[in-house]
């Protein structure tokens, strides 16, 4: 059984309809990425999860519970936590305060739990005294990672983790995001890096229009021709040369630097 499941999901915001019956799986311990072009739908899917946009058909599927009509609080508390492309943190907040706060409705001591994030993502443990708004991009994404983790998830949805950041950073966050599904978390991406999260994923999704296009394992898609002149480039090295997919690709160096300093 999967743990998330959207199944055939139709829905937006107000009269506009952005996604038309979309479905996808996350297995569990697997890394799943979706990709696409700019207004694709990627991140909204994410957001149906929460029940941040209105479903007219379909239904999400939390271990085989229906979710669609639960709120959001209830949630996260079922064990669905998401890491937004920003305002992902309390940048006043020191690092150790940010990670508190995702523990916010815990009952339990969460002070075993923290040890375990400092272990997972060891800079933070060296700034936990710092605001984490003065922290790197890259170090500013791990917190926002760590306050998730606090609840120790089911799932963990990520939105566009390496957006802005340089290709050092980028590598680093997808280490950071394998070494979270080696430690037992699924996890459900959108990324604008098509070439590196495909090579990371387990299972990968392609939507366009806000439609399912392909569907294949992370390896499969690198290697289909439809994929690689959409998202990769003639040459496969650069994500959305000709696509208008969001962001700028693996190795393109589009936008770097602008938090990864």
């Amino acid at each position: 059984m999967a743990v998330l499941e959207l199944d055939n999901i139709t829905g937006g915001y107000g009269e506009t309809e952005i996604l038309h019956g979309v479905s996808l799986k996350v297995e569990a311990a697997a890394v799943t990425v979706i990709i696409g072009p700019n207004g694709a739908g990627k991140s909204t899917a994410m957001k149906a999860v929460f029940g941040l946009l209105r479903l007219s058909a379909g239904r999400v599927l939390l271990d085989g519970e229906d979710i669609t009509s639960m709120a959001t609080e209830q949630v996260v508390r079922h064990g669905v936590c998401y890491v937004p492309q920003t305002a992902n943190i309390f940048p006043s907040l020191t690092v150790e305060e940010n990670l508190e706060m995702g523990a916010y409705v815990r009952k339990d001591d969460y002070r075993p739990r923290m040890a375990e994030i400092y272990d997972l993502f060891p800079p933070l443990a060296e700034k936990r005294r710092q605001a984490a708004g003065t922290l790197s991009g890259g170090q500013r994404q791990m917190v926002a990672m760590g306050k998730a983790l606090m609840l120790k998830p089911k799932i963990l949805l990520v939105d566009e983790p390496t957006a802005g950041l340089s290709p050092k950073f980028r590598g680093e966050i997808f280490r950071v995001i394998q070494d979270i599904n080696s430690a037992g978390v699924p996890i459900l991406m959108v990324e604008q890096n098509a070439k590196q999260a495909l090579s990371i994923a387990d299972r990968a999704y392609v939507l366009v229009d806000g439609r399912n296009r392909l569907e294949d394992t992370g390896p499969g898609l690198l290697a289909n021709r439809e994929v690689a002149e959409m998202f990769l480039g003639a040459g496969g090295a650069s994500v959305g040369a000709a696509s208008g997919v969001n962001g700028s690709g693996a190795g393109s160096g589009a936008g770097s630097g602008a938090n990864g300093a």
